[in-house]
């Protein structure tokens, strides 16, 4: 995938599939959003630290990048637009794919 700025609405349909937050809409979550309980800036979803490893599998196979752990924190899934700069990030440093001839 070509290093790019990554949609928050693709991020919300990642999250919501991949933790199958069954009856919600990826379109009702707001981009900053809260996605842990005690985060500011209003209602959060509620994630866990289960759900947290989950997401990033499920960020590491939908976008071919590697999340190291220490990016797994407070600052980079504080919310949807942070995840979407964390991932726009991994792909605009991750090795170009290997063409084939």
């Amino acid at each position: 995938m070509a290093a790019e700025a990554v949609n928050t609405a693709r991020i919300k349909e990642v999250l919501v599939r991949a933790l199958r937050l069954e009856g919600m809409a990826p379109q009702s979550i707001g981009d900053e959003q809260p996605l842990f309980a005690g985060g500011a800036g209003g209602d959060s979803l509620g994630l866990d630290s289960v759900d947290a490893l989950e997401l990033v599998v499920a960020l590491e196979a939908e976008f071919g990048i590697a999340i190291a752990s220490e990016e797994v924190g407070r600052e980079h899934f504080a919310h949807v637009r942070a995840l979407a700069e964390l991932v726009s990030d991994r792909l605009a440093h991750s090795p170009p794919e290997a063409s084939h001839v």
